[in-house]
């Protein structure tokens, strides 16, 4: 069974920090391209950063970029997202997504396979 599940969301206040967790299972994890996306509603989902099979390639929007660091240990099967210097516009719901990959590189504009369930992140004073 697929499964994507992200941990660590919670509530913070401006300036802090948190390192959300996506855990895989069911898949072969170092053939896929990992995402995080986040929604808030009524939005649109924002693809915030991705990183390749084998974390040759990073990549972030501006809105998180220097501020967002993604990371994966193929030995865990899990993608980290560290979160620092949070504004309350980073509140949403946090998304990981897997994405197939023959080649390396990712996007977070390609058609993602696998999504998890989502984590919430609050960041208000």
């Amino acid at each position: 069974q697929v499964q994507l599940v992200e941990s660590g969301g919670g509530s913070v206040q401006p300036g802090g920090s948190l390192r959300l967790t996506c855990a895989a299972s069911g898949f072969n994890f170092n053939r896929y391209a990992i995402a995080w996306f986040r929604q808030t509603p009524g939005q649109e989902r924002e693809g915030l950063s991705c990183i390749s099979k084998y974390a040759a390639t990073t990549s972030y929007a501006d809105s998180v970029k220097g501020r967002f660091t993604i990371s994966r240990d193929n030995a865990k099967n899990t993608v980290y997202l560290q979160m620092n210097s949070l504004k309350p516009e980073d509140t949403a719901v946090y998304y990981c997504a897997a994405d197939y990959r023959l080649s390396g590189g990712c996007s977070t504009s390609a058609v993602y396979d696998f999504w998890g369930q989502g984590t919430q992140v609050t960041v208000s004073s």
